[in-house]
């Protein structure tokens, strides 16, 4: 490994052959020397979930540019960040990303996102994370737009160092390069998904159930990431992984506890 320049574990939850994760290498591979640990079939949704009661594979890709080790895992994207922290690399990574995903991982979809779920495993294990995602799911999205933002935020959490504990969920809109208005640093909407189950039978006539749903957006601030995100901004949301709620401790502490 090239000590001279920083080392960057790429990773992701569409899978290791998404064309998502293929444009984070291509700038990754500009940046620093770099290691793709991804899982090896899609895991989107799959929030913070381990693998702890089946066997994990790892199996590494012969690919054209022998500079680049690349791996797929057949866990889950935070199985994954474990898994090249552990068996893979010889040293701690100066950063992880993660993406770029399918789709937005913002607002309340942080909770639930594998893409961020394998850069908050990483924060969790004290390497600079960045989670990267485009609003547009279709497969065959057009990441050229993006490209110049991953690489100047890349670059400049290499160089300022992000606070610790930490971790940066990006998000980028829809638009070309040109259309995109700068980079907004946001909070978190406060949004939930309406949720439906449709109820339906196979042919053997066994009740199942497809899950659907309508997003909605309960925040009208004008500092959220579905603001900065509707109006043509980059959002990027500072994320921690202590879930303590310290604004209720003074108010629990009133309550009759040990009477």
């Amino acid at each position: 490994m090239n000590n001279n320049k920083p080392l960057i574990l790429v990773t992701n939850d569409d899978g290791v052959s998404a064309p998502g994760i293929k444009a984070l290498i291509e700038v990754m591979s500009e940046i620093g020397e770099i290691i793709v640990v991804a899982p090896d079939k899609p895991q989107s949704g799959m929030g913070h979930a381990i693998t702890t009661n089946e066997t994990l594979y790892l199996n590494k890709i012969s690919t054209e540019n022998d500079a680049i080790s690349i791996y797929s895992c057949s866990g889950t994207p935070a199985d994954c960040v474990k898994i090249a922290t552990n068996e893979v690399l010889k040293r701690k990574p100066d950063l992880c990303v993660s993406g770029v995903n399918h789709g937005s991982n913002s607002s309340i979809n942080v909770i639930y996102s594998g893409t961020m779920s394998a850069a908050i495993e990483a924060g969790i294990e004290g390497i600079p994370a960045i989670g990267f995602s485009l609003l547009d799911f279709d497969w065959n999205a057009d990441f050229e737009a993006i490209k110049p933002f991953i690489r100047k935020i890349t670059a400049e959490t290499l160089k300022k160092k992000l606070p610790q504990d930490v971790v940066l969920n990006v998000n980028f809109p829809k638009l070309k390069q040109e259309e995109i208005r700068g980079i907004k640093i946001c909070r978190q909407a406060k949004a939930l998904w309406m949720e439906k189950f449709h109820k339906r039978k196979t042919p053997q006539g066994r009740d199942y159930y497809w899950l659907s749903g309508e997003f909605v957006n309960q925040d009208q601030g004008e500092d959220t990431d579905e603001w900065a995100l509707n109006n043509g901004y980059i959002s990027i949301v500072p994320v921690q992984f202590d879930l303590t709620a310290y604004h209720a401790t003074q108010q629990l502490n009133t309550w009759n506890w040990n009477e």
